[in-house]
C-alpha cells in the first residue's frame, strides 16, 4: 500500500493546487450567502473527486494483471499518455495567458456566485471537480494507479481517503478557517482571491507541467 501512496499523493497535489476553484471557495466565502455555499461547493467537490476516481479505479482493475513485479507495459503507456496529455495542456494554458495589462478570464459561474444557494454550490462543486479536464485527467491518473495496484478492499479505500484529502484540502481550508471564526480571515481570504486573479494562468501551467513529468516518469519506470 505505501508505494500506492507515494503514486498518488503528487496527483492529489496536482488537484489541490487549482487556483480557479481556490478563487472561488474564497468569493464564495465573501459573499452574503458564505456559509450554505462554501458548504454545498465543499460537498460537491469531494464527491466529484471520489466518483470519477472510483470510477477508473473499478476500471483500471479490469485491465490485464502482470506478475507482481514485473513490468506492466499496458499501463506505462497510458500513464504516459496521461503525462504527455497534462504537458500539452500546461503549454495551452501557458499560452492563453494574459499579456501584460490585460485581465485573466473568468469563467461565468464565478461571477455569479453571490446568486448560489447551498444546492446549485453542490451542484457546481461536483460538475466542476468530476468533469473539468486537469481534474479528469489526474482522477483517471490516480484510478490507474490504485486498480492496477490490485489492492484488497480495505487498503484501497485508505489510499482513495488520503487521495481524496490532499485533493479536497486547499478547498477544506479556508472554509474550515472561516467557519472558526478566527480574526483575519476575511482580510486574507481578500488578499488570497487577488493573488489567484493576477497569477491564475502561471500557477495552473506549471502545476500541470509539474504533473505531466511526474506521470510521464512513472509510465517509464513500467518499462
Amino acid at each position: 500500500m505505501g508505494p500506492v501512496i507515494g503514486d498518488v499523493l503528487p496527483l492529489a497535489l496536482g488537484i489541490a493546487i487549482s487556483p480557479l476553484p481556490i478563487m472561488a471557495t474564497t468569493i464564495m466565502l465573501l459573499s452574503p450567502k458564505a456559509r450554505g455555499t462554501s458548504v454545498g461547493f465543499l460537498i460537491g467537490w469531494v464527491a466529484g473527486i471520489t466518483v470519477m476516481t472510483t470510477l477508473f479505479v473499478l476500471l483500471a482493475a479490469l485491465l490485464p494483471s502482470v506478475r507482481p513485479h514485473t513490468p506492466n507495459v499496458l499501463i506505462g503507456a497510458i500513464e504516459m499518455l496521461l503525462g504527455l496529455l497534462l504537458i500539452v495542456l500546461a503549454v495551452r494554458t501557458w499560452r492563453a495567458r494574459p499579456r501584460a495589462g490585460e485581465s485573466p478570464p473568468v469563467p461565468r459561474w464565478i461571477t455569479a456566485i453571490d446568486s448560489l444557494t447551498l444546492w446549485r454550490g453542490l451542484a457546481v462543486g461536483f460538475v466542476y471537480s468530476a468533469f473539468r479536464p486537469k481534474n479528469l485527467l489526474i482522477s483517471l491518473a490516480a484510478g490507474v494507479v490504485i486498480g492496477s495496484a490490485r489492492l484488497a478492499l480495505a487498503p484501497a479505500t485508505v489510499v482513495m481517503a488520503i487521495f481524496v484529502a490532499l485533493a479536497a484540502s486547499t478547498i477544506a481550508a479556508p472554509v474550515v478557517a472561516f467557519f472558526s471564526g478566527a480574526p483575519r480571515v476575511t482580510t486574507g481570504l481578500e488578499g488570497l482571491r487577488e493573488w489567484l486573479l493576477r497569477n491564475i494562468s502561471t500557477v495552473t501551467a506549471t502545476a500541470l507541467l509539474f504533473l505531466g513529468v511526474v506521470i510521464v516518469g512513472m509510465g517509464i519506470a513500467e518499462f
